[in-house]
């Protein structure tokens, strides 16, 4: 069988990170799947929104998904 020519995104990285116009990688927070019952609202509500990535782990990111940035 023939292989497909040219370079592939990793569908698993595209699903959990963004990348920014300015080249940031966005992530979300973890710990907001299920037992927020437990969790008191205010922590709730600081994993609501995207955070940065480590600038140690963009690079890898990046490589990952080539047609984003």
């Amino acid at each position: 069988m023939r292989r497909p020519k040219g370079i592939k995104t990793k569908k698993s990285a595209a699903k959990r990170f963004k990348i920014t116009a300015g080249g940031k990688v966005l992530r979300s927070s973890a710990g907001r799947r299920h037992l927020c019952q437990t969790k008191n609202p205010k922590r709730r509500r600081s994993l609501r929104g995207a955070e940065g990535v480590h600038s140690t782990d963009e690079y890898r990111i990046k490589q990952n998904l080539p047609f984003s940035h």
